[in-house]
C-alpha cells in the first residue's frame, strides 16, 4: 500500500492539533508556575500573529498597523472589565469593537479603491494616531465610567476574569494558561474551516487574481472588506487576552516596535499558512526572552538580523520550507504510479508553499 500526499497531509494535521489540545491540557502539570505564564504570552501572541497571518497570507492585505485592533481590544477589555469587575462582557466588547472600528476602516479603503501601498501606509498611520491619542489621555477628565484611562501610565489593577456562576473566583496562571491557549487552538481552527468554504476559497482566488475573480461576478471589496473585519476582531480578542494576561494595558500595546515584530513573526513562519505565523511568532519570543536573560546582545539587533537572514535566505518562511522537503521526501518513496497521480498535487503544493 503506497503512501498518499492528501491522506498524510490530513493525517498530519489531525495528528498536530491532537498534540496541541493535550499540551494544553496538561501544559500546568509539565512546567513550573513562572514558566506557565511565560507561555500564557506566547500563546496570546500568537492568536495576535494569526489574525496578521490570515489577512495577509489568505486575503493578500499587508496591514503595517495590526496593533490598532489588538490596542483597541486591550483597552476595551480593561475599561469593561473594571466597570463590570471582570465580567466576560470584557472579552466579547474586546472582540466587537475592533471588529467594528476594521468594518469601518476597510469600508473606506477598499470601497475607496486605495492601492496595497497606501493601505499598509494608512493602517500605520492609524496605530500611531491612536498611541498617541491614547498617550495623551492622563488626567481626570479622561475617564470611562469609574475606569481612569491613565495616559502614558496606562490602566493598572486591571480585574481578571471570573470562573462564569461563581464571580468571587478570579482566574489565576492555570485558567489563564486554558483560556489563552485554548482560544488559540479554537481560531485556528475557526480560521481553517473559514478557509475550506465557498468565502475562504473565493477570498484565496481574489489574492490570486483581483480582476479575474471580478470577472466571474466576485466582489473582490466585499471578500476583502470581510477577511479585514475577521483579522480585526481575531485581534482584538489577542488584545483582551493581553490584558486578562497581565491585568495592565498602556498605550506601548499600539507601538510601532509591537507593530514590526508581528510581521516579522509571520514573515519568517512563512505566509500563506496558518501554523507558520504561530511557529514564527513562539520563535522569536523564544529568543528574546533567552537575550534579555543574558543581557549581552541588543533584542532588537538580533530580530533584524535575523528578519534580513530570512528575507535574503528564506524569503518563503519556515513551514512552506519544511512542507516543500516533507513532500520531496514522500514523493522520493512513493511508487511510480502513486507519484504520477500526485504530480499535481504536489505541484500545488509546493506553489503554494513558495507563496
Amino acid at each position: 500500500m503506497g503512501l498518499d500526499i492528501r491522506t498524510l497531509s490530513r493525517t498530519g494535521q489531525t495528528i498536530g492539533v491532537v498534540i496541541a489540545a493535550l499540551l494544553i491540557v496538561f501544559m500546568p502539570a509539565m512546567v513550573e508556575l513562572f514558566d506557565l505564564m511565560q507561555y500564557t504570552i506566547f500563546v496570546v501572541m500568537g492568536v495576535l500573529a494569526l489574525s496578521l497571518g490570515f489577512i495577509w497570507g489568505f486575503g493578500g492585505i499587508l496591514s503595517f498597523g495590526q496593533t490598532a485592533f489588538f490596542g483597541l481590544g486591550a483597552y476595551t477589555f480593561a475599561v469593561t472589565a473594571i466597570n463590570t469587575d471582570g465580567s466576560w462582557a470584557a472579552v466579547g466588547l474586546a472582540v466587537l469593537v475592533p471588529a467594528v472600528f476594521a468594518a469601518v476602516l476597510g469600508y473606506f479603503m477598499f470601497y475607496g479603491r486605495i492601492s496595497d501601498v497606501y493601505l499598509g501606509v494608512i493602517t500605520l498611520t492609524v496605530t500611531l494616531i491612536l498611541f498617541n491619542v491614547v498617550n495623551s489621555t492622563a488626567g481626570d477628565a479622561y475617564t470611562i465610567g469609574t475606569a481612569a484611562l491613565g495616559g502614558f501610565n496606562g490602566i493598572p489593577a486591571v480585574p481578571g476574569l471570573s470562573m462564569p456562576g461563581d464571580p468571587d473566583f478570579f482566574f489565576g496562571p492555570e485558567e489563564n494558561w486554558y483560556l489563552s491557549a485554548g482560544c488559540l487552538l479554537l481560531v485556528y481552527l475557526a480560521l481553517k474551516g473559514l478557509l475550506r468554504t465557498h468565502f475562504g476559497r473565493v477570498v484565496v482566488a481574489v489574492r490570486e487574481n483581483e480582476t479575474r475573480a471580478a470577472l466571474l461576478g466576485y466582489d473582490p471589496r466585499i471578500y476583502k472588506l470581510m477577511v479585514f473585519v475577521v483579522g480585526g476582531a481575531v485581534a482584538g480578542l489577542a488584545g483582551g487576552l493581553f490584558t486578562n494576561w497581565g491585568a495592565f494595558v498602556s498605550p506601548t500595546v499600539f507601538s510601532l516596535s509591537t507593530a514590526a515584530q508581528i510581521i516579522i513573526w509571520v514573515t519568517i513562519g512563512g505566509l500563506g499558512t496558518l501554523v507558520g505565523p504561530v511557529l514564527g511568532c513562539f520563535i522569536m519570543q523564544y529568543l528574546v526572552m533567552q537575550i534579555g536573560t543574558q543581557q549581552t546582545f541588543n533584542a532588537d539587533l538580533v530580530m533584524g538580523a535575523i528578519l534580513l537572514g530570512f528575507v535574503m535566505a528564506i524569503p518563503m518562511g519556515l513551514v512552506p520550507l519544511m512542507r516543500l522537503g516533507l513532500v520531496g521526501l514522500v514523493m522520493r518513496l512513493l511508487p511510480g504510479k502513486a507519484r504520477a497521480s500526485d504530480a499535481t498535487h504536489t505541484e500545488t503544493t509546493a506553489v503554494e508553499g513558495a507563496k
